[in-house]
């Protein structure tokens, strides 16, 4: 439920109804934007009267929301929801791209990787130290020391850092750690998306699983939320089909969709999407132009030899070049 309140309301009047509402064991959230102020209800609604609430001075209108996510919808908080990344803005028109290896492999290599990124204008550094793999005996990752990697880059760049956590016991190596992914396969990891929302208010790219639908992806999302961590981030990456041409299909109008059903900010990544660094270039210029907040953009020094997904990721030379196109489409963007 929403109660839209009227623009004369009081602070007092406003601790009366929230006292009313927690007496009903429901939890007001408070959205206040540029035009209105509105409190998200969350909890069970059922016997609450709404045109009780609507007949109190300060209600302008209550609104029930038939969408099983509340705190993620759009309708619970209109304005899109902008997240500081450790100063770097994502969402509300701030575009931001995150870049770098798959996989830290070496110093040398995410070093190297973080200057280049930055350089051609990243403004996150990505990279995986605990790899979830398909086969147990791929490179699993570096893990701990590959944390400590990123950080060393990260402190060589200023550059924030975006890794993936896999398993909560291992969340305090990621005090240092500005974004935490939760990668695909751990979507509709429940207990992990509680474990984190309640732990840490850091933000958390939360990325589509593999056959998850779009409800699927808010209702995770709101897993986190609801657990106490505001600041999500959703990342469309492709999903399984019938087709095998590319690694994954990928649909860029969920960008527009996603913007409408909730205010969070979408990032899209176009390696794994594609699977193949030829046509990332090509997929991160439409998604700029479809209105995504971010990209996400795997770039690894020496693709031949990278130790996992390195036939989707771009060399630093092709990246560059990439960013110069982003660029060119957001200036076309903002003239329009």
């Amino acid at each position: 439920m929403i109660i839209k309140l009227k623009n004369n309301a009081s602070a007092s009047q406003l601790e009366t109804l929230k006292e009313i509402l927690r007496a009903n064991n429901i939890e007001p959230h408070i959205s206040s934007g540029h035009l209105e102020t509105i409190i998200g209800c969350v909890g069970d609604i059922a016997h609450i009267d709404p045109g009780l609430i609507e007949a109190l001075d300060i209600v302008e209108s209550v609104q029930r929301i038939q969408e099983p996510y509340k705190a993620a919808n759009r309708k619970f908080h209109p304005d899109d929801s902008v997240i500081d990344c450790s100063g770097v803005k994502i969402g509300g028109g701030a575009f931001s791209v995150i870049a770098g290896p798959c996989s830290v492999e070496s110093e040398e290599q995410i070093v190297y990787c973080a200057k280049a990124v930055k350089e051609a204008g990243a403004t996150m550094l990505r990279g995986g130290a605990f790899k979830p793999r398909t086969s147990p005996y791929a490179f699993q990752g570096l893990g701990e020391e590959g944390i400590r990697l990123l950080n060393l880059a990260k402190k060589e760049t200023g550059l924030p850092i975006v890794t993936e956590l896999m398993d909560f016991k291992d969340i305090e190596c990621f005090n240092d750690v500005d974004v935490i992914q939760i990668g695909a396969r751990n979507m509709q990891n429940f207990n992990l998306l509680k474990e984190v929302g309640a732990y840490t208010k850091k933000p958390i790219l939360l990325k589509r699983g593999m056959s998850a639908t779009i409800q699927e992806l808010l209702m995770s999302a709101e897993y986190i939320i609801a657990s106490g961590n505001p600041n999500v981030i959703l990342c469309e990456r492709g999903i399984r089909t019938f087709e095998t041409a590319l690694r994954n299909t990928l649909d860029l109008g969920v960008v527009t969709l996603l913007h409408r059903l909730s205010h969070l900010p979408v990032v899209i990544d176009p390696s794994h999407a594609t699977g193949h660094s030829w046509m990332v270039d090509s997929i991160a210029v439409a998604a700029t132009a479809i209105g995504a907040d971010g990209l996400i953009i795997e770039v690894h020094n020496d693709p031949p030899r990278a130790k996992c997904d390195g036939a989707q990721s771009q060399t630093p030379k092709m990246f560059a070049e990439t960013m110069k196109k982003i660029s060119s489409v957001r200036n076309a963007i903002a003239n329009w």
